[in-house]
């Protein structure tokens, strides 16, 4: 099979999950303002995503994969069946909050269940061979997502399912999870918290969200301890830092943990243009961190990668942060012209050299793991 072989997961259905108005986080009321205010998670993102990718011409270089209804046995590997069954009703009833800032509308029960089907899918075209790898460009988004409540704008914790449909279907022991979006993934932190078959790590914005998770030493517990990697990075941080924190701390960790699957969480919410982060990444940042686990992948899974769209809030630049992953995936520049100029990232310092307080935070968390990794 060729390496760049890569399946896209997409269905139209994913842009009627109902997220509009936004509204305000004391009282529930929309904005009052005589046009409504659009919820930060909504539609247009992903569906510009998608019609990029239609409109280079990358299309054609992807394999679709349909994605399926999660079973509620699916959802209860992690989720506690009340909190499932709550998600159901509030669905049926038209719609309401699943936990902080998770709203749902009434289409969204069956849009939920296949967004986590959607990367359960994708697992199982890689693990068949029908691809080497996978994109999932599924909505609602996942990681946020806790056992009894939604989070975040997270209904179900996608990734975490997936690894727990790909423990159970086809008997995997270790299985790598990356979270890059600019806010910590504690659903999928808190799923794996004490299991040393799934390491996870997470890069994110210092302190950002939720509130006291992502801590560098938060860290895994019981026989789990050692495979929880928190980085939280300054505000401010670009392309130079993250690509330290790779080279320093995820290589070298995932080359002696030996994964049997990569998952990643991609949120591209770390972008310089995102309005709900302070981060600096531009696309060519997202093109080496899919490079770098895409050898990781290859290292030790038979290269099969499955990524999974998780945040990403900037309407124009988003879609070229997440059109950059698929590129890469598929070992193809579409030529397509980005928003941000070379020479302005050439120029702009988060580009090119790590900070003081970047370098500081990069070292303490390597501090934490040494004694779990040999770093």
């Amino acid at each position: 099979m060729d390496d760049r072989s890569t399946g896209l997961v997409f269905s139209d259905r994913y842009l009627q999950h109902n997220t509009n108005p936004a509204r305000l986080p004391r009282s529930g009321q929309p904005y009052p303002f005589v046009e409504a205010v659009d919820h930060p998670s909504n539609p247009r993102l992903v569906e510009r995503t998608k019609k990029l990718i239609d409109l280079t011409g990358l299309g054609h270089d992807l394999t679709p994969v349909m994605p399926y209804l999660a079973t509620e046995a699916d959802l209860t590997a992690y989720h506690a069946p009340e909190y499932v069954a709550r998600v159901r009703e509030l669905c049926a009833a038209g719609g309401g909050e699943t936990g902080q800032g998770a709203p749902v509308g009434p289409d969204s029960w069956e849009i939920a269940l296949l967004s986590a089907g959607g990367v359960m899918a994708a697992v199982d075209a890689v693990m068949a061979g029908t691809v080497r790898q996978c994109f999932a460009l599924v909505r609602p988004p996942g990681h946020h997502a806790m056992a009894a409540r939604g989070m975040g704008f997270c209904v179900f914790s996608n990734v975490a399912l997936a690894a727990h449909h790909a423990r159970r279907r086809y008997r995997l022991e270790r299985i790598l999870i990356v979270d890059w979006d600019v806010h910590h993934g504690n659903g999928t932190q808190d799923a794996f918290y004490a299991d040393p078959q799934v390491l996870f790590i997470s890069l994110h914005q210092d302190s950002l969200y939720p509130p006291g998770f992502g801590l560098v030493e938060h860290v895994g517990d019981g026989a789990g301890t050692g495979f929880t990697v928190n980085v939280p990075l300054p505000a401010g941080s670009g392309d130079a830092a993250y690509l330290a924190a790779f080279e320093r701390l995820v290589v070298p960790i995932t080359t002696r943990f030996q994964p049997q699957l990569v998952l990643v969480s991609a949120g591209q919410d770390a972008s310089a243009h995102d309005p709900l982060g302070r981060m600096c990444l531009s696309t060519e940042a997202y093109r080496r961190m899919t490079d770098a686990v895409r050898r990781i992948a290859a290292g030790s899974a038979g290269g099969r990668l499955v990524v999974a769209q998780e945040g990403g809030y900037s309407e124009t630049y988003a879609p070229y942060c997440t059109l950059a992953i698929v590129e890469e995936l598929v070992g193809r520049r579409t030529g397509i012209e980005e928003p941000m100029s070379p020479e302005r990232l050439a120029e702009w310092p988060a580009s090119g050299a790590v900070s003081g307080d970047q370098q500081r935070a990069i070292d303490a968390a390597t501090e934490v793991q040494r004694r779990f990794w040999e770093l």
